[in-house]
């Protein structure tokens, strides 16, 4: 079963750090817009909104990701006083009521959505229209990474539910945790005060 949940880790991230790559165009397409308006006074209309669908494809996208690293926005002020099995059921109940209802309405509603959008070929409305309907679909795909991942992630609430213990998942960059890089140096507050302490007084010698 871990392999399994480690797995759709993997097939989160994969997801995650390949639509990653639409940072990469953004930037590119916003710095050339910027040139060709202010430089060369040639605006486009269109830029606008190739920028939107770059960026909602980066957002949607980050969903399932986020998700396997556990990286999203929770009450830690209570939260992380719990014990895991508290934890555990607290998360599968909210599952349960919010994330299965939501993202299963999300994925369904896009995905006809998209099929619409597809249908009458949409365009954006501009002098210059951009195709709407290839972007539409990334709707129903990332939400159905994110069901899928969501499912994993309730699997992991039962089994911490019956051990006590949360299961591993996949590490990746994560923030720098300033305490457990002391423990790595093998460096303690005293001695960075020690130190402090030094440089002080050698910054007051003449």
């Amino acid at each position: 079963m871990q392999k399994l949940l480690l797995a759709v880790d993997r097939l989160s991230t994969w997801f995650g750090k390949a639509c990653a790559w639409t940072v990469i165009g953004l930037t590119l397409l916003i710095t050339w817009e910027v040139f060709s308006r202010y430089v060369l006074n040639t605006p486009h209309a269109w830029v606008l909104d190739a920028q939107i669908m770059l960026y909602g494809v980066l957002f949607m996208s980050a969903g399932a990701y986020t998700l396997a690293k556990s990286g999203h926005v929770r009450g830690d002020v209570l939260y992380g006083f719990f014990s895991p099995r508290t934890q555990a059921g607290w998360d599968l109940a909210l599952y349960i009521l919010f994330f299965l209802p939501g993202i299963v309405a999300l994925t369904y509603a896009g995905w006809f959505f998209a099929n619409e959008s597809l249908a009458i070929r949409e365009q954006t409305f501009n002098a210059d229209p951009l195709p709407v309907y290839p972007f539409k679909f990334v709707v129903p795909i990332a939400g159905a990474f994110l069901l899928l991942q969501g499912f994993v992630e309730i699997i992991r609430c039962v089994m911490c539910l019956q051990t006590g213990e949360w299961p591993k998942r996949e590490e990746d960059v994560e923030e720098v945790d300033v305490d457990k890089l002391k423990e790595m140096v093998n460096v303690k507050d005293a001695d960075i005060d020690a130190l402090d302490s030094l440089v002080v007084k050698q910054g007051g010698q003449p």
